[in-house]
Order: structure tokens, then sequence, then C-alpha cells
């Protein structure tokens, strides 16, 4: 993996909207439906906020693979790292983008509260 992020190319710079706050706190579609999630990535192009790879409904790369957004944040506390699908690369940093960066500190990853069952170790991918 990189430790230093590339120079954007004109696709991410389409790609990234710095101005696009995240549309909540949890996983979009695991919200919607009653699942969880382990962690959450949020899209760098419209603030959708989806769940990574390790969580059962791996929703942030089903969204990337529909909407054709290729990267995503980190959208947990004390990480600021991207993910680029469509070079399959990873960014230790890049632009700054609107507020908040993270799920709240008070909500527990995996997440939500309530809804992790007990076995979710052998549920990740």
């Amino acid at each position: 993996m990189d430790d230093q992020p590339e120079p954007a190319s004109p696709a991410e710079t389409v790609a990234i909207d710095p101005a696009v706050p995240p549309s909540g706190s949890g996983c979009v579609e695991c919200e919607s439906t009653g699942g969880w999630w382990f962690h959450l990535r949020r899209c760098a192009a419209c603030g959708h906020v989806g769940c990574c790879d390790s969580s059962p409904g791996q929703h942030a790369t089903v969204h990337a693979a529909i909407t054709g957004h290729p990267i995503v944040r980190s959208f947990e506390p004390g990480e600021s790292w991207f993910w680029d699908y469509s070079r399959d690369r990873f960014h230790a940093g890049g632009p700054e983008l609107a507020e908040p960066h993270a799920h709240p500190l008070d909500q527990p990853a995996p997440g939500p509260e309530g809804r992790v069952p007990s076995d979710w170790q052998t549920r990740l991918h």
C-alpha cells in the first residue's frame, strides 16, 4: 500500500466533492433493512455512507459499482484514508471533506447498538 497519496487524476477530481456532507451516521442500506455493519465508508462524490467489505452487506462497494463513484473515505473515528475502487488503490490521505468526518464516537463498531448478533465475528467476510 502507498503511504503517500498520489496527485489526483482528472477522474478522481470529478469523483470527489468536498462540499457534500455524509448521508447519515450509519450505512444507508443497513439502516433501511434493519441490518448491521462492521465499519463504515463514505462516498467521496455524493456522501453516501455504506458498510465496508468485511460487513455482511458490503454496501459501500455495491454503491460504487452501481453509481460509478469510485472513491470512498473511511467513516471511522481517527481514520482519514481513501480507497479508489477503480484502481484498487489505498491513499493515506486526500482532500478535506465536509463534516462530520466519522460516525459519532458513542456509536459502536460493529454497529448499530442492539442489532449486532452475538456471533458477529463469524459473519464477517
